[in-house]
C-alpha cells in the first residue's frame, strides 16, 4: 500500500517559500541586532537559546521512542508508513532547525558572555557535540527506517533513548553549577 502525500507540490512550494522568507527575515534581524548590539540583546538571545534547546531535546527524546514502535511495526504496513512520515517531519521541521539555532545562538552567547573561557564551558560544549552526534545518528536511522533497513530492535532503541538524558544532565550541571569555574 502506497502512502498518500499529505500536501500537494504546490502547497509544499508555498510552505518552502514562506520558510525561506522567514529565514531571510530572521537573518536580517540578527545581523541588525548584532550590528547595533543593544543592551537587551544578550538576555533575549538566552531566551531564544533555551527555547531552541528545549525544542531540540524534545526531538532527541521523542524520535527514539518513535523508533521503538516503528521497529515493532510490520514492514510495509500502514503503521510503518505513518511512522516514516512522522520521523522525517520531526527531523526536518523541528530537530534540525532547533539544533542549528541552538548551536548558532549558543556559540554567540559563549563568545560574547564568556569569551570561550572556563573549563565548564568546554565540557558543556563537549556534551552538546555528543548531542549533535546522537542527532546525526538518529537522522541517519530515520533514513534507514524509511528505506526499510533498520537493524536495531525495539529494546535497543529503548536503551538508545537514554543517551540524550545523560548528555543533557552533564550540560545542565555545567551551566548551572559550573563546577570547574
Amino acid at each position: 500500500m502506497m502512502a498518500e502525500k499529505a500536501t500537494s507540490a504546490r502547497e509544499g512550494g508555498k510552505a518552502r517559500a514562506k520558510a525561506y522568507l522567514s529565514i531571510a527575515v530572521v537573518v536580517a534581524l540578527a545581523l541588525l541586532a548584532w550590528w547595533f548590539d543593544p543592551a537587551w540583546l544578550y538576555e533575549w538571545l538566552k531566551v531564544l537559546h533555551v527555547v531552541a534547546v528545549i525544542s531540540w531535546m524534545v526531538g532527541l527524546f521523542y524520535l527514539p521512542r518513535l523508533f521503538v514502535y516503528h521497529a515493532d511495526a510490520e514492514a510495509g504496513g500502514e503503521p510503518a508508513a505513518t511512522f516514516v512520515v512522522m520521523e522525517q517531519r520531526l527531523v526536518k521541521v523541528i530537530m534540525a532547525p532547533a539544533m542549528m539555532v541552538s548551536w548558532a545562538v549558543g556559540l554567540w552567547l559563549a563568545w560574547s558572555g564568556f569569551g570561550f573561557q572556563g573549563t565548564w564551558l568546554w565540557i558543556k560544549i563537549a556534551g552538546v557535540i555528543g548531542l549533535t552526534v546522537f542527532h546525526v545518528f538518529l537522522s541517519r536511522s530515520a533514513r534507514r527506517f524509511a528505506a526499510g533497513e533498520n537493524t536495531m530492535t525495539a529494546r535497543q532503541w529503548r536503551m538508545a533513548n537514554e543517551v540524550p538524558t545523560v548528555l543533557m544532565i552533564v550540560v545542565i550541571i555545567m551551566v548551572i553549577i559550573k563546577p570547574f569555574s
